[in-house]
């Protein structure tokens, strides 16, 4: 199944729709409804941010979330009344195990440039049309960039992670990304199609990504991508913004790309898969 924002359009269009669905509708349905309860990382949501995000009637959002706890795709906490995602899903994804783990292969070279910039670094994976966050690592600075935990997933270009991912994509393919998800970047409010659109061909041209106060006032972040043929991840580093001012925002995306080089090596050699597309 292709898991992409027009997967969370049926659960915001659904109630236009005729009472009869199809199979394959009914599964985006349940799919969107556990993106929804994911978006929110480790955090959960209770059941009136999951209809505001959904779109779906209270009634409707109410009964699926019954019958996808009874089935362990979500799980209720009866104290604060909050929705996670559920152990089958965590059981099923033991099972179903990439030929190589990106978080893994990409932990020490992230040590390394916490340990070199004391700041707080991320990786983003790409998923369809968003970012997902699979690894954290915090530097020895005083004071914490915390912009995201690790499983929050944002639309591709809000965070230097996934705006990484797309200046590295071919110039078509990221201009129909950000458009699709137009009406997504409405919840950010520095984001938008006109915003992203000048922020890519910034990248594109000083090889990184670069945002500032852009999610967190006061807080910068720059991103690399990799492999550059064929961007499936990025690796950022978050910190206070005074800190990532030129010349030492060019220091550290030199450093960026030189251990994502070695991550890409280490793809090839791991996997025996060439990083084309």
């Amino acid at each position: 199944m292709n898991l992409n924002s027009e997967s969370l359009s049926v659960v915001e269009t659904h109630s236009n729709q005729s009472p009869q669905r199809t199979g394959t509708q009914s599964i985006e349905r349940v799919v969107s409804m556990i993106r929804v309860v994911a978006s929110r990382g480790r955090s959960g949501m209770r059941i009136g941010e999951i209809v505001t995000t959904s779109g779906l009637p209270q009634s409707t959002c109410f009964r699926m979330l019954q019958r996808m706890e009874v089935e362990g795709l979500v799980n209720r906490d009866p104290h604060t009344r909050k929705y996670y995602l559920g152990p089958l899903l965590h059981e099923l994804g033991l099972l179903a195990r990439p030929r190589y783990r990106l978080s893994e292969l990409c932990d020490a070279a992230m040590h390394h440039l916490a340990d070199v910039t004391h700041d707080t670094i991320y990786l983003s994976e790409r998923s369809n049309m968003e970012a997902v966050c699979t690894n954290r690592v915090l530097g020895d600075f005083p004071i914490k960039a915390l912009a995201l935990d690790i499983g929050i997933r944002r639309p591709l270009g809000v965070g230097a992670g996934g705006l990484a991912i797309l200046c590295a994509m071919p110039e078509d393919e990221a201009q129909a990304i950000i458009k699709d998800n137009a009406h997504r970047y409405l919840k950010f409010a520095t984001f938008s199609v006109d915003f992203l659109l000048s922020a890519v061909a910034k990248g594109r041209a000083q090889g990184y990504s670069f945002l500032d106060s852009a999610v967190t006032p006061g807080t910068a972040a720059i991103g690399v991508a990799f492999p550059m043929d064929n961007p499936v991840a990025a690796i950022s580093v978050s910190a206070l913004s005074g800190r990532l001012e030129l010349p030492r925002r060019e220091e550290i995306a030199h450093e960026l790309q030189r251990q994502l080089r070695k991550i890409s090596d280490g793809i090839v050699k791991q996997t025996g898969l060439p990083t084309e597309r």
